[in-house]
């Protein structure tokens, strides 16, 4: 996969898990304003960090590299549905 077409699935994903933050929020009967802020601005946090890192791809370790980030982004992604969750 090209590095622009994984970037466009990084927004598509973190779009996706924005919208079912707004969802869980509106559908939720307790007050969790704070908690939902917080869901959102780590989903922006995570999404910012996973461009970034595809932008300075380290020579030499391409592979690793990005076996470790497909990793990080199943590790990540599923963190944050478990809080949404929770919402």
């Amino acid at each position: 996969m090209k590095r622009k077409d994984l970037k466009k699935h990084i927004n598509y994903l973190c779009g996706e898990l924005l919208a079912e933050c707004i969802a869980a929020a509106g559908y939720s009967k307790k007050d969790n304003g704070g908690d939902v802020e917080n869901v959102m601005l780590s989903i922006f946090k995570m999404q910012s960090d996973w461009i970034c890192r595809l932008s300075h791809v380290e020579p030499g370790s391409k592979k690793l590299f990005f076996k470790k980030l497909k990793e990080d982004m199943q590790n990540r992604t599923n963190e944050i549905i478990d809080q949404i969750q929770s919402l």
